[in-house]
């Protein structure tokens, strides 16, 4: 497995020279990762960037292990919610505080590889592009293993979407310049909403067929239920899309089988 390599902030500092990129990592309960996560963005070769973790009240040591990283790196802003929002609350609270005319999503247990920034801001300049997103690789929670490179559309349309399960949200970059002001619905997949929201303006998703991320897999974590994940894209179609039934059972099957095939094997 390519590990991020740690480079400290003092390269970061140095190629300070692009526009700046505000992170956003919601953080519920993750001390387990969430230094690796961050680990991951100070060995970025792009560090013209700033970080929001909004922490949405942990019951571990999340709190103190952001609060000392921030303390040595201050590019690196804790916000503690006073009460349980959930992801799309933190994001929230976290685009609220954002000054970046670009915004990065990253979980808390994701990583990014070292160029990920530098390659993915110079693709959306050339591309001109509101919204992108990376091939990436899943690994267990042990980080000790690598799965094979999930690659990724060129492009992306709202209805192309609608039947694609191509955007992993640690993999997203967005424009606030082309795109307007926005906000995370606060539904289960409010990052999926958010995409299709703004690709419902008119806006495409662009893809960066570049291995840059790696999504962990963790055993007992909600998003990673498949299950689980398949009725809330159902309940994304119907309620929050308000497609009709027919529309949303075709976009269901083709989301199913491209589902599928992609986690056929780790």
């Amino acid at each position: 497995m390519t590990q991020p390599e740690h480079r400290g902030t003092e390269i970061g500092r140095a190629s300070n020279c692009g526009l700046l990129v505000s992170i956003v990592i919601p953080a519920f309960n993750a001390a387990r990762f969430i230094g690796e996560a961050i680990g991951s963005v100070q060995s970025q070769t792009y560090g013209t960037w700033e970080m929001i973790v909004v922490d949405d009240c942990s019951r571990d040591d999340t709190c103190s292990i952001v609060a000392g990283l921030a303390a040595a790196d201050p590019r690196i802003r804790l916000v503690r919610r006073k009460e349980n929002g959930g992801p799309a609350a933190a994001r929230n609270t976290a685009l609220d505080a954002a000054d970046g005319r670009y915004i990065a999503f990253l979980d808390s247990d994701d990583l990014w590889l070292p160029r990920k920034l530098e390659r993915q801001t110079t693709f959306m300049r050339a591309r001109g592009a509101a919204l992108s997103f990376t091939a990436y690789r899943r690994i267990p929670e042990s980080a000790d293993a690598c799965g094979r490179l999930i690659r990724v559309p060129d492009r992306l349309g709202y209805h192309d979407l609608l039947k694609n399960t191509a955007i992993a949200t640690s993999t997203v970059m967005v424009d606030r310049e082309k795109t307007g002001p926005f906000e995370m619905t606060k539904t289960y997949y409010d990052d999926f909403a958010l995409w299709l929201h703004l690709l419902k303006r008119g806006l495409a998703a662009h893809g960066l067929q570049e291995d840059l991320v790696r999504y962990r897999v963790v055993g007992k974590s909600v998003s990673r239920h498949k299950g689980r994940s398949a009725l809330w894209v159902w309940r994304t179609y119907r309620q929050v899309e308000e497609l009709s039934l027919p529309y949303s059972a075709w976009c269901f099957l083709n989301y199913a089988v491209r589902a599928s095939w992609k986690y056929r094997t780790f």
